[in-house]
Parts: C-alpha cells; sequence; structure tokens
C-alpha cells in the first residue's frame, strides 16, 4: 500500500484484484466461485479496517516513532479484535446460509482459516511497502534538503559571463530571463548575460526563486503583488506561463501559509 490519499484508484484496484484473485483461487479449491466471492466479500471489510489502522495509524504513530512497547500491545489488541469480529462474521455467513438453504455451499473449515490467514498476510504486506514507500519518501526529503544546504552554502550565484566568473547575491536577484540564446540576470542594479540555460540555472538556485514561465525564474521575496496570470516583481511585471500557473499558486500560497 503506497500513499493513503493521493492515488485512491491505487487502493480500489488493489482490493478489487485482491478479492478477485482469491475468488479464482479458493473458487477453484471448493469448486464453488460463488462462495468463495461470498466468503471473501464478507470478510474484506474487516481486512481492509484491520490493515488501514495498522497502516496508517499505529505505524506511522508507534513504529515510526519508536515507540515499540506501545506498538506491540496495541497491534495484539487489533488483531484480537480483528479475530474477533472476523469470527462474528463468520458465524453470520453461516446462518444467513442456512437459513436461505445453500445446499451447495460447504467448504471446510480449514479452508475458510486458510482463507482468512491469506487475507491477514496482507495486512502485512500492504505494511511492508507503506513502510518502503515512507523510507523512499523520507530519503528524498533529506536528499533535498542536503541539496539545499547546499545551495544555501553560498549566499550568491557563481555564473560565467563574458568569460569571467560572475559572483550575483542571491538577494540582488529580481528575475531572470531567458533568450534566443542567452539569459538575462536583472538585479538591483545591473544586468548580467550569460550564455548558460535557464533550465540549468534553475535546478541550481535555492527554493526562494520560482519558475513561472518559460522565460522567467523570479525571486519571490521580491514580489510585489500577483494575480492569475501575471506577477510585480519590484517594479517589473511578467506574465505567468499557462502550463505554470497552477504550480506557481500552489507553491506561492503554501509560502505564505507557512
Amino acid at each position: 500500500m503506497n500513499k493513503r490519499s493521493e492515488n485512491i484508484n491505487y487502493h480500489i484496484g488493489y482490493w478489487t484484484f485482491v478479492t478477485l484473485v482469491l475468488t479464482v483461487v479458493f473458487g477453484f479449491s471448493w469448486g464453488n466461485s460463488r462462495a468463495a466471492f461470498f466468503f471473501v466479500s464478507m470478510l474484506l471489510p474487516v481486512v481492509l479496517g484491520t490493515s488501514y489502522f495498522f497502516n496508517y495509524v499505529l505505524v506511522p504513530k508507534f513504529f515510526l516513532t519508536k515507540r515499540y512497547l506501545r506498538f506491540t500491545i496495541y497491534t495484539v489488541y487489533t488483531a484480537i479484535i480483528s479475530l474477533y469480529l472476523e469470527m462474528l462474521v463468520l458465524v453470520f455467513c453461516y446462518v444467513y446460509l442456512v437459513s436461505l438453504r445453500y445446499q451447495h455451499l460447504s467448504p471446510n473449515a480449514a479452508q475458510i482459516i486458510l482463507l482468512a490467514a491469506i487475507l491477514y498476510l496482507l495486512v502485512f504486506v500492504g505494511s511492508f511497502l507503506l513502510m518502503m514507500s515512507q523510507i523512499m519518501e523520507n530519503r528524498q526529503v533529506i536528499q533535498q534538503l542536503l541539496e539545499e544546504k547546499e545551495k544555501m552554502k553560498k549566499s550568491f550565484l557563481e555564473i560565467m559571463s563574458n568569460r569571467k566568473i560572475a559572483k550575483i547575491p542571491y538577494d540582488d536577484i529580481v528575475y531572470i530571463e531567458s533568450l534566443s540564446d542567452y539569459i538575462r540576470i536583472i538585479t538591483v542594479n545591473d544586468e548580467i548575460v550569460s550564455k548558460e540555460k535557464i533550465s540549468h540555472l534553475n535546478s541550481r538556485l535555492p527554493d526562494t526563486f520560482l519558475r513561472i514561465h518559460r522565460s522567467f525564474i523570479i525571486n519571490t521575496e521580491r514580489i510585489k503583488e500577483r494575480s492569475f496570470n501575471e506577477v510585480l516583481v519590484d517594479d517589473v511585471r511578467l506574465n505567468i506561463g499557462r502550463s505554470y500557473r497552477k504550480e506557481v499558486k500552489e507553491l506561492l500560497n503554501n509560502s505564505i501559509a507557512s
């Protein structure tokens, strides 16, 4: 299980796939696909609840914060409650089936326990995938922080201009413009020209800079006004590219909120 809210279709697809596979496997074993689908469908809500509670409450709140004793205790409690609910579901299933006289529905108890065991195995598979996903995300965050720290070690941008290395303080940069075969770095008091590509330059700048157009990078600390399709940086109005508008809006809103 990867991320809880970012892609609901992933979760729907995952559990649908699980239901179909278990229905086919146990339906073939029992000789009755209808019986298999019925039991899988009835047990699945309990397993779903256990899985998401374990993965998104117990793991992040206790395991990842190294509160292992509480994690163990609450995991045992969760397993007991989950198994109790499972037994209630199975009892309900048999009562329901008897009342409807489904004479051909007779999988043995061992197979029912095996079905439940496989379903619960999915909880731990999901937990493993979740933790791997979080580890990868944490590594990416750490890497980004390290890169940002590296950028901020210098308070200036080094760039080749007129065959010399120019050192431009970040605070002095108003915006950067890309032209046909060169870029212009507009500062408070000057204008520096360089042959470097704007895409390469963008990756070297700290997060106080934002690309708003295929031709413009601005210093967000110098924004005076902004609207849906343009920003006022110092005394210069610049257009926000259509394909950048959503990202620019989100990033600027987040920076204001923080």
